[in-house]
């Protein structure tokens, strides 16, 4: 059976790299960890913005990596596991490692990252569009 896909009108043209982006997110269903995403108003000198929270209770500033690449946003967590170091009487917290990925539009901007009480929060800016209206002659082909 052939994959149809959700993009073939022919009034969108050029968007089979969405396409392509979505099917990525879309494999990528781990909980781990939570997180919420909200929007947060213009202020003094900062435009609307986007925040990402996720709760990484457990982890320090040295364990989390935050990159951009390529208008992917990638979030890692890595705990090292010093259970030989320790003599657990009850283990409920373990070490775990995670990678969150948010795919970004283009001209998203990441304005920073703060970790405060076990959540990590990342602030976007979100792009004004620009409307541009261009004209195109047309040619006589007589």
């Amino acid at each position: 059976m052939s994959r149809v896909p959700s993009l073939s009108s022919p009034f969108l043209l050029g968007f089979d790299q969405i396409e392509r982006v979505l099917d990525r997110v879309t494999k990528a269903a781990d909980g781990y960890p939570p997180y919420n995403i909200e929007r947060v108003g213009a202020g003094a000198n900062q435009p609307e913005r986007l925040r990402i929270t996720l709760a990484v209770a457990g982890f320090t500033r040295d364990q989390l990596d935050v990159t951009v690449e390529e208008s992917q946003l990638t979030i890692r967590g890595r705990q090292q596991d010093d259970a030989e170091e320790r003599m657990f009487i009850h283990r409920g917290i373990a070490a775990r490692q995670f990678q969150r990925v948010f795919v970004l539009a283009e001209g998203m901007e990441v304005m920073g990252a703060d970790l405060k009480n076990g959540l990590l929060s990342i602030d976007l800016a979100r792009p004004e569009p620009e409307r541009i209206v261009r004209r195109i002659d047309i040619a006589a082909q007589d």
